[in-house]
């Protein structure tokens, strides 16, 4: 006997009664409570997109950091064209200015200077005459309309003053934000990198998408749908692929990705002879707990806080539809919670049965549906899909939400009002 190995047999989660079940709300609240953001990082600003800002990032320079052309025309001195609106107004254009120049130019009074936009305004111009208000002449212009002081002109500092914050700390950094860093300057900013998440499977009988399966072998499915819904909820993910019912390997396995994660998910993990023998190699990692939890599908699960960092790690059953509805309802959250995203949760709207639904007493149901919208009056309506049966991968992959069904309740009619959470972001 391996000394990794157990030396009292595991038992499986036994039958319990309903009262003895673990409430989702209570086992989500574990999950989040270990979640724990990564440490800051300091990027490149075009490796930031996507990721929360770690500092208030303070403008050190105005932008603009000088008065410039806002359009193609003239810069003139206002009160030199106060009257052309009443009658034209012909100045002498006594040069040109382009985007860029860095030759001081000075505007006497009664002249013009040809600017591009962009361009830095000569010295006591203090507006710009669209070329579209003149003639268009380059040596003798004549202007046709009025402009005020600071008309078509981008003032110092009119967009960010030296002082300002230009990117809050928590912000999410899009592409403005990018291109605001650009502007104040900044090519490095400190963000919070996106969790990391490791996904195994578990299982003799698994082999990868690229061999053929012998009889009693079947593909990984787990470790490609979990590491997809992990990238999909802003996981950094390694797929460690799969593993071999081996304790001693699973063990150096799972110790090796616990030094390099935020989160470690192993599928197949729960439940059944492969369950035990799983929590048996990994138990003494940490505080694990696998039990019952009131929901279906996926009611069997483990969770804990191993290794020395007390990692959160998931053990899900090894249907792979129970486990991306575990991963849904129990795993995302707590990604998003890592992210610093202030509501972890789907986003959850009232839609009305298009057919009646059946779910597990004692139990809330997740099951699956296809959200849809009433053009005439605005209402969602949610058609079930497929039957109960936690096997059915094929219903999910159509599915766009989850209905949620109160542990109460076992049968729902057509026209009931439902409770129902997004997955796919196009609803």
């Amino acid at each position: 006997m391996s000394e990794l190995e157990p030396t009292t047999t595991v038992t499986a989660v036994p039958d319990l009664p309903a009262e003895d079940f673990r409430p989702v709300a209570e086992q989500l609240n574990r999950a989040l409570s270990a979640a724990v953001r990564p440490n800051p990082v300091r990027v490149a600003i075009s490796e930031s997109q996507g990721l929360p800002c770690a500092e208030e990032v303070v403008a050190e320079q105005a932008l603009p950091s000088f008065d410039q052309a806002a359009v193609d025309g003239y810069a003139v001195r206002s009160v030199d064209v106060r009257t052309a609106g009443e009658e034209p107004v012909q100045l002498p254009v006594v040069g040109e200015i382009q985007a860029g120049s860095r030759q001081p130019r000075r505007l006497q009074p009664g002249q013009a200077v040809r600017v591009a936009t962009g361009a830095p305004l000569p010295t006591l111009a203090d507006a710009v005459v669209p070329t579209a208000f003149t003639d268009g002449h380059q040596a003798n212009v004549t202007v046709q309309r009025a402009v005020p002081s600071a008309g078509y002109v981008r003032r110092t500092g009119e967009d960010v003053q030296i002082g300002d914050v230009a990117v809050r700390e928590g912000d999410t950094i899009g592409s403005a934000q990018v291109g605001l860093l650009a502007a104040v300057g900044r090519s490095k900013v400190l963000v919070y990198p996106r969790p990391r998440v490791s996904i195994i499977s578990v299982g003799d009988e698994l082999v990868d998408v690229d061999r053929t399966p012998s009889v009693g072998q079947v593909y990984d499915v787990n470790s490609y749908a979990l590491a997809a819904a992990a990238r999909d909820a802003g996981a950094e993910v390694s797929r460690v692929g799969i593993v071999p019912l081996d304790p001693k390997r699973l063990r150096e396995t799972v110790e090796g990705r616990l030094l390099m994660s935020e989160v470690v998910v192993v599928a197949g993990g729960a439940g059944g002879t492969t369950g035990n023998e799983v929590y048996a190699a990994l138990s003494d990692l940490g505080d694990l707990d696998v039990r019952r939890i009131a929901m279906h599908p996926g009611s069997v699960q483990g969770f804990g806080r191993l290794g020395p960092d007390s990692v959160p790690t998931f053990l899900l059953p090894a249907n792979p539809m129970s486990a991306l509805v575990v991963f849904e309802v129990m795993i995302r959250p707590l990604i998003r919670a890592a992210r610093g995203t202030r509501n972890p949760h789907r986003r959850a709207v009232d839609a009305r049965l298009l057919s009646p639904v059946a779910s597990t007493a004692g139990r809330k149901g997740f099951l699956r549906g296809q959200l849809l919208r009433d053009e005439t009056n605005g209402e969602y309506l949610v058609q079930p899909l497929g039957t109960s049966g936690a096997h059915l991968l094929a219903s999910l992959a159509e599915a766009n939400c989850l209905i949620n069904v109160d542990e109460e309740l076992t049968e729902l009619p057509a026209g009931e009002q439902v409770k129902v959470t997004f997955l796919a972001q196009r609803a």
